[in-house]
């Protein structure tokens, strides 16, 4: 098959096209032949050398977790799938999952059904951004209808499905991005857009419920005087969180997304339903992987790039 191979950490270039093996998957896995993958920041730090496990993985090794594609065998023990399903997942994350190939064995339990509405470069925007913010805005925060949400990044990957997950909720959203892209958020449903190359944050949100924090760094220390007394503040960043949470009287949580075979159900059934709907902001060919990360680290993308295998 073909594949994207890491042979050391380093820029894009060191995102190499090959032909390597098919995978055989193991009694509780499926082969699923690849249509489409997503990419997603923590590709990009993970070919870095900068994600977790960095220090344990073999070289070389195949980058990515988002797939979309068709069962096309399985092992003895599955009893979710059959031959010719249409699935999605994020695979093993944060192990290595594989997806930069044209098949990848995965767990039966990191797989959902494809929703139908969508195409395979459709769904492959899914997986990893939308069960981080099912888990951020409804595991961590337990959001709720009539409760305000601040959402840093509105536009992005995760922030753009996060938007259409708190307003099927009931929940007001405050969206922070450039002016480029105030019209695809309030179409979204963001209820008060932020451009914050002109416009200070905490100068517009006052007692919100919840905070996304997907940037880290100055935003995050900005970020906690918005917050109500009891607010929660969850981070998809890993860093220490201090004294700020005691100060403010709100609490923190900083959050790794996982695979969750039923929250694809859920989000799978959302998109059925036109509830949400993932933008795609640009597609590559599987041998043009190394491009695709070049621009994801331009940033300021709108929705998802995904790779079509």
């Amino acid at each position: 098959m073909k594949a994207i191979r890491i042979h050391q950490f380093g820029g894009p270039e060191v995102l190499t096209p090959e032909e390597i093996s098919t995978p055989k998957p193991g009694p509780s896995e499926v082969l699923v032949q690849v249509y489409a993958a997503g990419i997603n920041p923590v590709d990009a730090k993970t070919r870095a050398g900068k994600a977790l496990y960095q220090d344990t993985r073999p070289f070389p090794f195949i980058p990515g977790w988002d797939v979309s594609g068709v069962v096309v065998e399985k092992g003895e023990k599955v009893d979710r799938f059959d031959i010719g399903d249409e699935v999605f997942g994020m695979v093993r994350f944060p192990e290595i999952g594989a997806a930069y190939a044209e098949f990848v064995a995965a767990p039966q339990e990191d797989l959902a059904r494809k929703p139908a509405n969508l195409d395979h470069i459709e769904t492959a925007a899914l997986p990893l951004v939308s069960l981080t913010a099912w888990q951020a805005l409804f595991d961590a925060a337990n959001l709720s209808r009539g409760q305000t949400v601040l959402i840093h990044a509105a536009a992005g990957g995760v922030g753009h499905i996060a938007v259409q997950l708190a307003k099927s909720v009931g929940a007001s959203v405050c969206g922070t991005a450039s002016e480029l892209h105030r019209d695809f958020l309030l179409e979204l449903g963001v209820d008060t857009f932020i451009d914050y190359r002109k416009t200070r944050f905490e100068e517009v949100v006052k007692d919100a419920d919840m905070v996304l924090d997907t940037m880290g760094g100055k935003i995050r220390d900005r970020s906690w005087q918005v917050l109500k007394p009891g607010g929660i503040l969850v981070s998809l960043r890993s860093a220490s969180f201090g004294n700020e949470p005691e100060t403010y009287k709100v609490r923190a949580k900083s959050i790794l997304a996982h695979p969750d075979a039923e929250q694809l159900t859920q989000l799978s059934n959302l998109v059925e339903s036109h509830v949400v709907y993932p933008h795609i902001f640009q597609i590559f060919p599987l041998d043009e992987a190394a491009a695709a990360h070049r621009l994801l680290e331009q940033g300021h993308s709108e929705g998802k790039i995904v790779l079509s295998v």
